[in-house]
């Protein structure tokens, strides 16, 4: 059964997150979150996404951001391929990094934006 299509629209609010593949660990020292945070910034300049917050642990990641234009796809798929690959090849690792596609929970109603408090 395939997941359900993503809700994206212009100014959508995303918590989005991704976990390392069987719970593994996707951060093993400094320098990958370094290099995670750096496509993160390359991430937010391309798509244009309004960052509000996130949490990197040894496992996963939690973002909460908005997307001007309806390209949270996209942009995941920017960040989390592009991170997986340097992963890979700097750690000599084969295989999947993240278990799956980011999951991710949006404002979605009826089309329109709506503030969300913590």
């Amino acid at each position: 059964m395939a997941r359900p299509l993503r809700i994206e629209f212009a100014g959508a609010i995303y918590h989005a997150m991704s976990r390392g593949n069987a719970r593994q660990k996707i951060f093993r020292d400094e320098r990958d979150y370094g290099r995670f945070l750096e496509g993160l910034a390359a991430t937010i300049d391309k798509f244009r996404f309004e960052l509000f917050g996130f949490v990197c642990m040894p496992n996963h990641v939690h973002l909460f951001f908005r997307t001007p234009e309806p390209n949270l796809s996209r942009g995941m798929q920017y960040l989390l391929s592009g991170y997986a690959n340097w992963f890979s090849t700097r750690h000599r690792r084969p295989g999947h990094l993240f278990q799956r596609a980011s999951s991710s929970k949006t404002n979605a109603i009826f089309g329109t934006s709506v503030a969300i408090s913590i």
